[in-house]
């Protein structure tokens, strides 16, 4: 095997451009700034909200409802 391929990893520090929030970790990296973290996140917080854009869900529940219609009539 080569020796001396693998990167070397170090201790960095990412940062969250969104709230502040650092934390450390192990990476080729000198620093890491992201965007959003775990703790902006909206997933991860519970301030999640689904938009429906242009009843998209109506307009699939109604074709939906059609098409098995017409397989319970062909039965």
């Amino acid at each position: 095997m080569k020796q001396d391929i693998h990167p070397k990893y170090k201790e960095v520090t990412v940062n969250c451009a969104n709230c502040g929030n650092s934390f450390v970790t192990r990476s080729t990296r000198t620093t890491i700034k992201v965007d959003i973290c775990n703790n902006c996140h909206p997933f991860y917080t519970g301030k999640q909200t689904l938009v429906d854009t242009a009843g998209r869900v109506e307009r699939f529940n109604k074709r939906f409802a059609k098409s098995t219609a017409a397989q319970a009539s062909a039965q």
